[in-house]
């Protein structure tokens, strides 16, 4: 598997706490299969989850050069998980945001409970400066989960999706469960991440190729959604998802 969602460069928002922990965490992951991680901490304009980009770079080449000092042969990638604003491309020119690899992806989280009037045109003017956004985790939104068909209006656009495989597992209830699955039978989701926080937190790898391969019917549609489609994010290249 290769992970586009985690939190684990440490001490800057709710996940790993020290870099003991990221170490952890990430030796953990690599002895469970995992190849490539895209670390995405948060940024939530006027919080404490603000570290600008130079912190965050400073703070991924300590934890690069540890894993490579444990012989973790993982490959990691930075960038954020950023908390839906209208300030996002003065963000990116502040320097105080990073899109995924420096590419064209971006990864946005939106409100939980009521969606922002106005997302959709703004994702929109994104699309026009030519960034391709990701919606993290959209089962666990309630607007989603309320009107799952609302989804199909950002995907006629061109914003991509990335389910979190733990909904699955029940970690975020039965309505983000139930809504993933929907999602996932529907070709809406475009990445499956673990959006993994903290050492205690279980991966459960050991069945997910089969789990996933029950709702989407097809081995190839679960390589993409676990391995492939994260190439693209990490090359930098357009693609169109095929969704039948």
């Amino acid at each position: 598997m290769k992970d586009l969602h985690c939190h684990l460069l440490y001490g800057i928002d709710d996940g790993s706490k020290d870099i003991e922990e990221s170490v952890g965490i990430l030796k953990k992951a690599f002895d469970q299969g995992i190849t490539e991680v895209m670390i995405t901490p948060h940024y939530m304009e006027n919080t404490k989850y603000n570290c600008n980009n130079k912190i965050k770079i400073d703070l991924f080449k300590k934890l690069y050069k540890r894993i490579a000092e444990e012989n973790i042969g993982l490959k990691l990638y930075l960038g954020n998980e950023i908390y839906f604003t209208e300030n996002i491309l003065e963000l990116i020119s502040r320097k105080e945001i990073m899109t995924l690899n420096g590419g064209r992806y971006i990864l946005i989280e939106l409100p939980m409970r009521n969606m922002v009037h106005g997302t959709r045109d703004f994702l929109f003017r994104l699309i026009n400066k030519g960034y391709i956004p990701i919606i993290a985790h959209p089962e666990r939104y309630q607007v989603f989960q309320e009107h799952p068909e609302y989804i199909k209006k950002f995907i006629a656009m061109g914003i991509l999706f990335q389910g979190n495989y733990l909904s699955l597992y029940d970690k975020y209830g039965k309505m983000a469960k139930k809504t993933l699955k929907y999602f996932l039978k529907n070709d809406f989701i475009t990445f499956l991440a673990s959006d993994i926080h903290h050492l205690d937190d279980d991966y459960k790898l050991k069945n997910l190729y089969k789990e996933v391969k029950k709702i989407v019917k097809s081995e190839e549609k679960v390589k993409d959604l676990l391995e492939n489609n994260f190439d693209y994010v990490i090359e930098n290249r357009v693609f169109t998802i095929n969704r039948q």
